[in-house]
């Protein structure tokens, strides 16, 4: 597996073996690209914020989602980091791989583990995303293997 660097994400969006919608320019790191957010869930309160300023209280398990709908082909898997900016305000975030063959936004479990209130713009940059090139294509991309969240938009818990 080998990291995909800007000048490879862009190739790689011009040949749509990648999608990124929408795309900013602005977002694109040296190995990766900066997901916004999109939607904070907040269970302590039950809210969905999707403009404006979220408040999560401390303490508390928030989810986000992303605003980029991301189109994964069958040779790219990634990873999700989140912003240092995020980790010194105490956010913890539970990330996984993003599979070859995933379509959707990406919906991040998070917890405010710090003791004061937590400030979140919506549109802010959350995590970064790292693309990885497969050496091989899966026997099953995700949507045969499993599908379940396959072309999510929003904060999705449960489907």
């Amino acid at each position: 597996m080998s990291v995909l660097s800007d000048a490879d994400i862009n190739e790689y969006m011009n040949e749509s073996k990648l999608g990124l919608e929408p795309f900013n320019p602005k977002n694109l790191t040296p190995n990766g690209y900066d997901l916004s957010i999109e939607e904070v869930y907040i269970k302590k309160t039950e809210s969905h914020i999707n403009e404006g300023l979220a408040v999560v209280p401390p303490l508390s398990w928030f989810a986000i989602s992303t605003k980029e709908f991301v189109k994964m082909s069958s040779r790219i898997t990634a990873q999700l980091w989140i912003r240092s900016s995020y980790a010194r305000k105490g956010v913890m975030a539970s990330f996984g791989k993003v599979d070859a063959g995933f379509h959707g936004t990406l919906t991040i479990s998070c917890f405010n583990a710090n003791d004061e209130e937590l400030e979140i713009p919506v549109g802010d940059r959350f995590c970064q995303i790292v693309f990885e090139k497969l050496e091989s294509i899966p026997s099953e991309l995700y949507d045969k293997k499993s599908g379940t969240y396959q072309n999510q938009r929003g904060v999705t818990l449960k489907k």
